[in-house]
């Protein structure tokens, strides 16, 4: 049997059945079917008398038989009611539909198998819509202690594929295929990394023969899955360093040094004179850099661009860097070019709001070579931006861009002297940081550089967790703060779904404060997202001037604002956020050398996991451990938008639960290309067919993340 045929090629799906199946869950061929994996297992082992049933007695299993039958008028049709017995005692079976095709199934006085969960009515228990099996039926069937649960819905089962149905497509599927199912390691391999075969582990993972067997299966199945992942992306880099080439820098010229002896504000720290170590190995290889650099808010990253590019343009090529929203494009522009000033670089700045003459401009100096940096949003994607030489590409908060825009910058690369296209170089910034299982399932690909160190003079922030009831201490709290020349956000959620409801909270709250801050003592700024962008940069330049004291918005500011004066970051019903976008919050205060605070507001009622988010921000400020508890939290899909990234569409494995898993996969697919790169030798050929089957390349731009 093919795998790859439609599931109709199994006894038991109809058309109607396998569109159902395409419809409900995405399976389309037998192999899809086969890769269905249960998500729980029933243990059918044990068989109750009527007589041994008790209360707490969730599914259970009896022999019996059906005595009588009959059909019970009730307000909105009828329902079916059975009497079942064993020797023990009696109980009622009742199912509330599909009640004419089942009365007209049932045989009485004929021994069934029964299963399903109990209802207990006055004593006296009954079981709604069971599952039952004729015993002459039951015995003739492959018997497992372990019965799977399978993913459905609502539609599948109202339409007859229950999980009995299901598991006996799989269980036709497994008889027909079996001999069809290939190995895709060798015996060698399997060995080493003691897996159990392939056949053996579909089978068990199915219709486990025991728990041990099962734990085998899984193990097999998710090492399999995370292997393949890894091997892609290691590959990937693979190509990336050996067939893409990247432009040499080869000099640290007088930009550089210049800028290093003469303008740079403050000693680097470790973790920035590692990193820029790093990216200087990248680039004077040869090879096409391709780096992720993560740092939390704060760790000084723009200072490590900006040397990086100062590099570029000592070796005549010009640089870029490109952030997701115009406020921090500006931010970046505007910290940049005082950074600058006093220097020969020229450094311009374009987004959707730069008038025609300036853009005409930029465009000209870009192609003649005469602008160094171009710094800006989307607008540099646009077909009209040309470089003259562009030779490194900085990218800031990438995860907000998506595949296609990231392509076209790629594209705006050089000819070199052999012809053919060179793309810049790419660094990736994200002060969002990646725990280290995502990143090695995301950016497997990337090389990845850490700044994990602060700079010093910076004070770790104190935050702590308050109660609507504490406001008015909240409020003094703030008016001494004031008091000392510091400036305030009061911060309220923004979620789309609720937007009428999130502004007249922003209002409430804003009027509440206007009451307890009242002018002329006190100045008040305001910004949400229904204001234009003149008057929302208006307030926002009021407050960075230190015109108003406090700065009341909803998450617009949780990019882009930098204020050292600001001391105290209110965030109002904090059990609404995110714990990235709380940590992000968090790092709008603490720029300056004074003590920093952040105050979370929050009602009494809280769920769970609001509870954990806000005792994690208490507890540490460290991103990564910060990270670490997002990702137990909301799972893979959620973070850094990978579910559009492809990467993690898993089936059976989970990155953050199989984190062991992932190590070794990644471990042994890197021991396997440091002894076989190209995948040649004749033991690996199972698995570069595998890979081959996988791999869809598109071209060299498919190897730049």
């Amino acid at each position: 049997m093919n795998l790859n045929q439609p599931v109709t090629y199994i006894k038991g799906v109809s058309v109607a059945r396998a569109e159902l199946l395409y419809s409900e869950l995405g399976i389309k061929t037998c192999n899809d079917l086969l890769h269905l994996f249960p998500f729980r297992y029933i243990d059918k082992t044990q068989f109750y008398t009527i007589n041994q049933l008790q209360q707490n007695t969730a599914e259970v299993q009896i022999v019996g038989k059906i005595v009588d039958v009959k059909t019970v008028k009730q307000k909105r049709g009828s329902r079916l009611v059975a009497t079942f017995t064993d020797a023990t005692g009696t109980m009622e079976l009742v199912w509330f539909k599909g009640v004419k095709w089942i009365k007209d199934s049932l045989k009485l006085n004929v021994p069934y198998v029964i299963y399903g969960k109990l209802n207990w009515f006055n004593g006296t228990a009954n079981m709604p819509h069971p599952e039952l099996e004729l015993v002459s039926e039951y015995k003739k069937k492959l018997q497992t202690a372990m019965q799977p649960v399978y993913p459905s819905t609502e539609k599948l089962t109202n339409k007859g594929i229950s999980q009995k149905i299901m598991r006996s497509i799989l269980q036709n599927l497994l008889q027909q295929a079996y001999g069809s199912v290939v190995e895709t390691f060798s015996n060698d391999f399997m060995q080493q990394n003691q897996l159990l075969g392939k056949k053996e582990s579909l089978l068990n993972i199915h219709f486990p023969k025991d728990q041990e067997l099962l734990a085998k299966a899984q193990y097999r199945l998710k090492f399999e899955e995370l292997f393949f992942i890894q091997l892609q992306l290691l590959m990937k880099k693979l190509i990336n360093k050996a067939k893409i080439k990247g432009f040499v820098f080869e000099q640290v010229g007088e930009n550089f040094n210049n800028f290093y002896q003469n303008h740079l504000p403050f000693d680097l720290t470790n973790a920035q004179k590692r990193v820029l170590k790093e990216i200087r190995k990248d680039v004077s290889t040869g090879a096409h850099m391709n780096r992720l650099l993560q740092g939390d808010v704060g760790s000084g990253k723009t200072i490590v661009a900006l040397l990086t590019m100062l590099l570029a343009i000592d070796n005549g090529f010009q640089a870029t860097i490109m952030a997701p929203t115009e406020i921090l494009a500006t931010q970046h522009y505007n910290g940049i070019a005082e950074l600058l000033e006093g220097t020969d670089i020229k450094i311009e700045l374009l987004t959707g709001s730069t008038k025609t003459k300036k853009r005409r401009e930029i465009h000209e100096s870009l192609e003649d070579g005469s602008l160094h940096i171009l710094i800006g949003t989307h607008a540099i994607l646009e077909d009209k931006v040309q470089f003259n030489n562009l030779g490194i590409a900085i990218i800031d908060e990438q995860h907000r861009f998506g595949v296609a825009q990231r392509r076209k910058l790629w594209e705006k690369s050089s000819p070199s002297s052999e012809g053919g296209a060179i793309p810049p170089h790419i660094l990736v910034m994200t002060a969002t940081p990646i725990p280290r299982t995502l990143a090695m399932s995301v950016y497997g690909d990337l090389d990845i550089s850490i700044i994990d160190e602060l700079p010093p003079g910076r004070k770790d922030i104190k935050t702590v967790h308050r109660y609507d009831s504490n406001r008015l201490a909240v409020f003094k709290f703030l008016k001494d703060e004031i008091d000392k020349g510091r400036q305030v956000y009061v911060v309220y959620p923004l979620i789309q779904e609720s937007e009428a409801m999130d502004y007249k909270d922003l209002m409430d709250g804003y009027e509440s404060i206007s009451r307890e801050f009242p002018s002329p003592k006190y100045q008040i700024s305001i910004v949400h997202g229904k204001m234009k962008p003149v008057d929302k940069d208006y307030e926002m330049d009021r407050f960075v001037k230190g015109e108003t004291q406090i700065m009341v918005a909803t998450t617009v500011i949780e990019v882009g604002v930098n204020v050292p004066n600001a001391s105290v970051m209110v965030i109002e019903s904090a059990e609404r956020f995110g714990l990235s976008q709380l940590h992000q919050l968090r790092g709008r205060v603490g720029r300056g050398a004074e003590q920093s605070y952040c105050i979370l507001l929050t009602s009494y009622e809280l769920s769970s996991d609001a509870k954990t988010r806000l005792k994690t921000m208490v507890d540490t400020s460290d991103g990564f451990k910060i990270a670490e508890v997002d990702l137990k939290l909301r799972g893979p899909g959620n973070i850094m938008g990978t579910q559009q990234s492809g990467v993690l569409n898993l089936k059976i494995a989970d990155v953050v639960k199989d984190s062991p898993i992932l190590y070794k996969a990644r471990q042994t697919a890197i021991q396997l290309l440091n002894d076989d790169p190209e995948l040649s030798k004749p033991q690996n050929a199972p698995i570069l067919k595998r890979f081959s089957l996988l791999q869809k390349r598109s071209g060299i731009w498919s190897n730049i993340s």
